[in-house]
């Protein structure tokens, strides 16, 4: 019974490293997850959209191009 009760206060005696080692341990996938979060906003930020002008432009050219080159056959 004694050696019960000389182990539970061993225990209690590093059960403050242990819980700060425990709290370390967990704020690193906290801080993993803050960090992803925040770059996936900046990732996700809206940004200056030029629209599909130029590539309708691109486009339009290339049919007109092929039209070209089977009509002269």
């Amino acid at each position: 019974m004694v050696n019960l009760l000389i182990s539970q206060l061993r225990l209690l005696e590093w059960g403050w490293e242990v819980g700060m080692g425990v709290l370390v341990w967990l704020l690193i996938p906290l801080v993993a997850a803050v960090g992803a979060g925040l770059w996936g906003s900046w990732a996700n930020r809206t940004r200056k959209t030029r629209g599909d002008g130029p590539e309708l432009d691109g486009y339009a050219r290339f049919c007109a191009a092929m039209e070209k080159s089977h009509t002269s056959t």
